[in-house]
């Protein structure tokens, strides 16, 4: 599993600001993403009420989360294959390990999939003298440079082409280490060679599932690049590992959110393949996989049910939330220190792993509400992070100097006069230092603030509590 480093997010963060290659990737990121995302949206006008249509798609899945279950596995039973349910991230890979030393397994080819990255299932792999190789460009780029993901669509998003190219040279060492790998043409035939033998060879095939369908039993990956197909069909067994939010009722519902997803993570109509698999290889068919098995994950989903946290489990993983955010546009993905950034991961990652382990997170936002507002799904990330920011509270956790701030803070809102005298005079000693300059470079208390940016003076006119007052806004009007 992953190493959680979700605690060290001050550090990794002022790293990751002081990393020129990876400011200057996360540069190009802000307007690819977002650009295409708007105008995607733009071309379809009733792009707003499908995503309300997602958004009660998924609510009613969830509060009959049992029964679509149920149904699903009685499904992918009907079809010939196997769903293995697994409540821990260690059930989950001892059942793919069984699996594959059943098959004798000694490469295992991997389609992109978040749930695999919970799990740490590449290293358990490894442990287990199984190795295993991913598919897509860019999870196949940070393999070779041995980092986890940076973004949950875009993994490699972190790495300039020149440092791809080393990668390149330094991993593929029986080719010309004079050869050309200027262009991202090169880049990409170079990586399809290295692969193609990869898929042949390959004993089983791991992919995630962007949906479950329940009325059919069939798993749902979109991909831009092919890898997935290739991955689930060639081998001796196709492996979906995900969680279990993922099941829909029904073809259609998920052709529906299918018209969101695209259009949110990378701007297209749809995905060059969006790919529909229903159980192992039947005696009529010219391939396939031989066995077919799901393995649902629950790893504290399922305590979210019916909490304040449930509507999170709408998220369909397409990234928007990260690529309109501030915070992971200022410092990328790794400073949160675990699988899943940004703010989909600043309220996911407390819920799988506790807010004792990683309760800071939520305060990893500015709170702009563009995570929201650009949401497919309508999930609301703000209102989850004040929730999970009141828990850390609670829990006594968190600096003892911010608890204390915060305490003093509301000793003095809840006593509106004594708030106003301590505001009115800090106006007057504040404006008295700095309304000549207009603003201090350095100030006792607010170091965090002047620390990277000016603090400015207050203008002139008093506080807006007593210019209300002078304006007569205390006053109640009379009927």
């Amino acid at each position: 599993m992953q190493e959680v480093k979700t605690g060290r997010f001050i550090d990794n963060a002022r790293k990751a600001l002081d990393d020129g290659n990876l400011q200057v990737a996360l540069t190009k990121m802000k307007t690819g993403f977002v650009d295409r995302r708007s105008e995607a949206r733009n071309r379809l006008p009733e792009f707003d009420q499908i995503r309300d249509q997602a958004r009660d798609i998924k609510n009613h899945t969830l509060e009959n989360l049992d029964y679509y279950l149920e149904l699903f596995e009685r499904k992918v039973t009907e079809q010939g294959g196997h769903v293995h349910w697994c409540s821990t991230p260690e059930d989950a890979r001892q059942t793919i390990l069984a699996i594959c030393r059943r098959l004798d397994a000694k490469t295992v080819t991997k389609g992109k999939t978040m749930i695999a990255e919970e799990i740490g299932l590449n290293d358990f792999f490894e442990e287990n003298d199984i190795e295993p190789i991913e598919t897509d460009l860019g999870e196949y780029i940070i393999q070779l440079r041995k980092e986890p993901p940076s973004h949950i669509i875009a993994p490699a998003i972190h790495v300039l082409k020149h440092e791809v190219a080393e990668a390149f040279v330094k991993k593929h060492t029986d080719r010309d280490p004079n050869r050309s790998l200027e262009e991202p043409r090169e880049l990409l035939d170079e990586a399809r060679e290295e692969l193609r033998q990869k898929f042949l060879d390959a004993d089983v095939g791991v992919t995630g599932a962007n949906f479950l369908i329940a009325e059919t039993g069939t798993s749902v990956i979109v991909t831009n690049e092919g890898n997935g197909d290739l991955t689930q069909t060639i081998p001796k067994a196709h492996i979906v590992v995900a969680s279990l939010e993922k099941v829909v009722p029904t073809l259609e519902d998920a052709s529906t959110i299918l018209r969101v997803l695209a259009r949110s993570a990378t701007g297209q109509e749809a995905s060059v393949y969006s790919t529909f698999s229903t159980g192992p290889r039947r005696p009529d068919d010219l391939d396939g996989p031989g066995e077919y098995h799901i393995v649902l994950l629950d790893n504290e989903r399922s305590k979210m049910l019916g909490t304040e946290f449930q509507e999170m489990l709408r998220c369909i993983r397409c990234g928007a939330c990260l690529n309109h955010c501030p915070v992971y546009n200022s410092v990328g993905g790794h400073a949160y220190g675990w699988v899943y950034p940004g703010p989909m991961g600043s309220v996911l990652t407390p819920s799988l792993i506790g807010v004792e382990v990683a309760g800071h997170l939520p305060n990893v936002s500015t709170f702009c509400g563009r995570c929201e507002e650009v949401c497919p799904m309508r999930i609301p990330l703000p209102k989850m992070m004040r929730h999970l920011r009141e828990r850390e509270f609670n829990n006594g956790l968190g600096s003892q100097t911010v608890r204390t701030g915060i305490r003093i803070w509301a000793f003095c809102a809840k006593r509106p006069r004594l708030y106003q005298l301590l505001t009115g005079i800090k106006f007057r000693i504040l404006g008295a230092l700095g309304r000549s300059k207009g603003r201090f470079r350095r100030l006792p208390g607010a170091g965090g603030w002047t620390k990277h940016r000016d603090f400015p003076a207050p203008q002139a006119g008093g506080t807006f509590q007593s210019q209300w007052s002078s304006m007569g806004g205390a006053r109640r009007p009379t009927a």
